[in-house]
């Protein structure tokens, strides 16, 4: 059975329903299932036990969905899975994209970005994936092939909790802004000169070329109505309507707050992992601090929707 995603947030649901909750004080995710939750922290992070996501019943991948939600990521240990069992796992949770917009990861199936240190697969800047794209993912799966003997830790920031810590003054101010996200400066050269302009599928269409995208710099989760910051330092290029002072200033001040220490959690890697983040109210890093060893991530996309800011979802009232 294929498990389709909740429909997108309204205003009406955020005046007559709460935003989904499933954790209990216990540390358990109920959802017709119950698992052991070990958090990482007081707000997001945890890592789930008790379940083998190849075998898991249909209640089961609905617990681990509705906990995704909860947590934003979320640890699986010990799961033995190649890619075929990857992308399925991925597809009992939403629906599928391409790898990468772009990227050509070689031998592996089309669903699969390979992120492999040999071939420069480097994420060691804040990113939140592919916000270069109208409409970016809703989330990610991750596993590791090769790891390092040490190094190469993925850390996740709460974009939602660094929203809700910025004082009045400043939620008011980027309520009311939209930024520019632009991924021509990550992949356009090797769009333009390796791939021959030829990208891959996405959202139904061949990627030709990498236009900049307009997105609201606080996105309105489409399942619970809450708010968090969407502005990153790997896509992000400028905030609209403001000049380049004044854009560098704010951004410097969201990306500064976005990574304190206490909107962070850290995860250290063991081959048998998967992670699972929302890609729409986090960003994430790479730690690049292995040397000249390998790391090879395998990471499928979970296909999101156009991101939606406070003043376009009131409008609908």
């Amino acid at each position: 059975m294929t498990l389709s995603t909740p429909g997108p947030f309204t205003p009406e649901h955020a005046l007559s329903t709460p935003a989904l909750s499933t954790a209990d004080p216990a540390g358990t995710v109920a959802s017709g299932v119950e698992f052991d939750i070990d958090k990482f922290g007081p707000h997001f992070g945890a890592e789930i036990g008790g379940v083998d996501v190849a075998s898991a019943t249909d209640d089961e991948v609905r617990a681990i969905r509705a906990a995704l939600i909860d947590y934003k990521v979320i640890v699986l240990r010990g799961q033995n899975l190649d890619d075929a069992a990857h992308i399925e796992f991925g597809r009992r949770l939403g629906d599928v994209t391409a790898g990468h917009p772009v990227w050509n990861s070689g031998d592996v199936p089309a669903e699969v970005y390979s992120l492999d240190s040999a071939d420069h697969g480097f994420a060691d800047v804040w990113h939140t994936d592919v916000t270069f794209m109208p409409r970016p993912p809703m989330g990610s799966i991750l596993r590791p092939v090769v790891l390092p003997r040490c190094g190469g830790d993925t850390n996740w920031a709460d974009a939602e909790l660094a929203y809700r810590s910025l004082s009045q003054p400043i939620r008011e101010l980027v309520d009311k802004l939209s930024a520019v996200h632009d991924g021509s400066r990550e992949f356009g050269y090797y769009l333009k000169q390796r791939r021959g302009g030829h990208g891959n599928i996405w959202d139904g269409e061949e990627v030709t070329d990498l236009p900049p995208v307009t997105h609201p710099v606080v996105r309105v989760h489409p399942e619970t109505g809450r708010k968090s910051l969407f502005v990153n330092p790997g896509f992000t290029s400028h905030i609209e309507g403001v000049s380049d002072a004044e854009s560098r200033g704010i951004l410097d001040l969201l990306y500064a707050h976005l990574t304190k220490p206490e909107h962070i959690v850290r995860h250290r890697w063991r081959l048998g992992d998967l992670v699972l983040w929302d890609n729409r109210n986090t960003l994430h890093y790479a730690n690049r601090d292995y040397g000249g060893n390998r790391r090879v991530m395998h990471r499928i996309t979970l296909r999101g929707d156009e991101p939606i800011g406070p003043r376009a979802s009131w409008s609908l009232v």
